[in-house]
């Protein structure tokens, strides 16, 4: 099991999607994330992404609208990290899922999101890769000089990607670019269009019917940086709402406990949310690792109180990597990632 947890690089601006708007802007019109003015009640808006984890247990199985059952409780899809960053800004969410690297650019300049990580859904392993069209005849990582790469810029897997590229000797510039979501990079990959891409399940499934692994997370961790994804929280509803916090934590730990003891209930549910058989979302769970609770309160992940863990020392480290590819203004403080820590709301959860 990785002992850190990086982050997934990003674009330099704050760039807003027509997808990301758009989501934005529906979320947005469900309320503001205070309470609904049509029947006053208080609300929270998820946004959530379609990675086989114990988040999508959480929202199939309504284990947060069981224990608030007077909460509204409205969950968004989102493609990106990225895109989750952009609805924050837009005052569009209140908690969500997105990958270290959008989480460490959305902490740092010029985004300075008003955020904290309040949990880590899943160390990320062979459920995202490095795959060639096997038409290429390309078998190592070094052979894509000259090539084409899909990856959805900002996230874990471009992160993964440049630092795949830095081992193998390459330059960015000896490669080219192409920022595309997974179902945009199957597409292109379908037509012959790009030469490799760097994605997640279940996309990632679809590639390697006709793909060669070239490289996956789980090695890219092995030589140092390991990615996530996390949990946020916006810093006004972590302080309006600690009870919906609390609450939040309990039903994701639940899942989480739920997928290590009865894994294909857990699947069912996971393969319902993606449209997959109870197997094959199994078989992507394997690929994850997940944490309960208490573990995540160790000093390799997100700690205590009294001892705020190692993940700030990750963080930061991948910012210092951000900063070298221009993906930020500027590397912050340590002290900016251990307050953005939310180990006191986690030890709350736990108690």
């Amino acid at each position: 099991m990785p002992s850190a947890v990086p982050a997934r690089p990003a674009r330099r601006t704050p760039l807003v999607t027509a997808t990301a708007l758009s989501l934005a802007l529906a979320a947005t019109a469900c309320g503001t994330g205070a309470s609904d003015t049509a029947s006053s009640r208080v609300q929270v808006r998820i946004a959530y992404q379609a990675i086989p984890n114990a988040d999508l247990v959480v929202k199939h199985q309504h284990l947060l609208e069981k224990a608030l059952p007077d909460v509204d409780v409205k969950w968004v899809k989102f493609d990106s990290g990225g895109d989750v960053n952009t609805a924050v800004i837009a005052g569009a969410v209140d908690l969500g899922l997105a990958g270290s690297s959008p989480v460490t650019k959305g902490l740092s300049a010029p985004l300075n999101i008003p955020y904290k990580v309040l949990w880590i859904h899943d160390v990320i392993g062979d459920n995202e890769a490095l795959v060639a069209r096997k038409s290429t005849g390309i078998t190592t990582v070094a052979r894509l000089k000259g090539k084409k790469i899909a990856t959805p810029f900002g996230s874990t897997s471009h992160y993964s990607l440049l630092a795949a590229l830095q081992a193998a000797g390459l330059k960015q510039s000896d490669v080219t670019l192409i920022d595309l979501q997974p179902q945009d990079a199957l597409a292109a990959w379908q037509r012959g269009d790009i030469d490799a891409a760097y994605v997640w399940t279940p996309t990632l499934g679809e590639l390697h019917k006709d793909g060669t692994v070239l490289t996956t997370s789980r090695d890219i961790a092995k030589s140092g940086k390991p990615t996530a994804d996390l949990g946020v929280v916006t810093d006004d509803f972590a302080a309006k709402h600690p009870s919906i916090v609390t609450a939040w934590l309990k039903a994701e730990d639940k899942a989480v406990a739920q997928a290590k003891s009865d894994p294909a209930e857990a699947a069912a549910s996971i393969g319902a949310e993606l449209g997959i058989s109870t197997p094959e979302a199994q078989a992507q769970l394997k690929q994850l690792v997940l944490l309960s609770a208490k573990q995540q309160q160790g000093a390799a992940y997100l700690g205590t109180p009294a001892a705020p863990g190692e993940l700030a020392d990750n963080l930061r480290d991948a910012a210092v990597f951000l900063k070298g590819q221009k993906a930020v203004d500027a590397v912050p403080a340590r002290s900016v990632f251990t307050e953005a820590l939310a180990v006191k709301e986690l030890a709350r959860a736990t108690r």
